[in-house]
């Protein structure tokens, strides 16, 4: 099933794989606010589709997302406020689109092909895994305009080291595909012509799993990341408890001890 939605490609495959392609190109796929509207519209119903097992997040053009969109920001401080109004709901709609991909029950890989900037970046950290090909590029050059990056701060800061991720944000220097996979912002690099195939490749392993396991693992792993290690083991252990009692979980195991393949029923 294919659906475009002027600046946003949808299809979704018989393998439960939908794929979300910004096709804002003139724009660099900036996150206008029309375009944060219909990515978190898109979100917001594939987190509630049973069809939907997983989200792929693309992007048509050299770039994959420029980040905000610095010439409608700017058209804004000619009001009253000097644009603070504007400003404060804009950065609040980011952010609200960036938690609908953490807290998404439905896995989210990003795949970049171009650059990826600012808040462009912020949605590659968002999303649970990343796959770039070898001409892909990141960066958070917000310094540079005297505009820190403070939100894309958020998202990076969870990805990389501090180290790591105070040089992205103090000299606001690109970032080679190859380097961002080593230091942890991206899964892996391939070769550009192999990118959809790769990505695709992952997505579908992931598809082929029960989504309620995989949306109790997602849950769980994002819920335990700031806890103390006591409060973490002591929820997880619940997590693993109610997972245990599932039917998936019965017939997985089921089907381990047997040796055959598993027929989930997604609860």
């Amino acid at each position: 099933m294919t659906a475009k939605k002027d600046i946003l490609l949808n299809e979704l495959n018989n393998q439960g794989i939908l794929r979300l392609t910004l096709c804002d190109e003139k724009r660099r796929n900036a996150l206008s606010e029309t375009m944060l509207k219909t990515l978190g519209d898109a979100l917001g119903e594939a987190a509630n589709n049973p069809d939907v097992r997983v989200i792929v997040l693309a992007a048509i053009g050299p770039a994959f997302c420029a980040g905000h969109d610095l010439k409608e920001i700017s058209a804004k401080r000619s009001t009253a406020d000097g644009g603070q109004a504007y400003f404060t709901a804009l950065f609040s709609s980011c952010a609200d689109v960036m938690q609908a991909i953490v807290n998404n029950p439905k896995p989210v890989i990003a795949e970049i092909a171009g650059v990826a900037t600012a808040a462009g970046c912020q949605l590659v950290a968002s999303c649970d895994l990343a796959v770039a090909a070898d001409t892909a590029k990141f960066a958070t050059p917000g310094v540079n305009i005297g505009l820190f990056c403070s939100t894309p701060m958020v998202a990076l800061s969870r990805n990389v080291s501090n180290k790591h991720a105070m040089e992205m944000l103090l000299t606001g220097d690109l970032v080679s595909a190859t380097r961002a996979e080593q230091i942890g912002l991206i899964n892996r690099v391939v070769e550009a012509p192999q990118l959809t195939e790769v990505t695709m490749g992952i997505a579908a392993t992931i598809a082929s799993k029960s989504t309620m396991t995989v949306a109790t693992g997602k849950t769980a792993f994002y819920e335990q990341q700031n806890m103390k290690l006591n409060s973490a083991y002591a929820y997880t252990s619940e997590i693993m408890v109610d997972n245990m009692l599932k039917l998936d979980a019965k017939e997985g195991i089921s089907a381990f001890i047997e040796k055959r393949h598993p027929k989930w029923q997604d609860r």
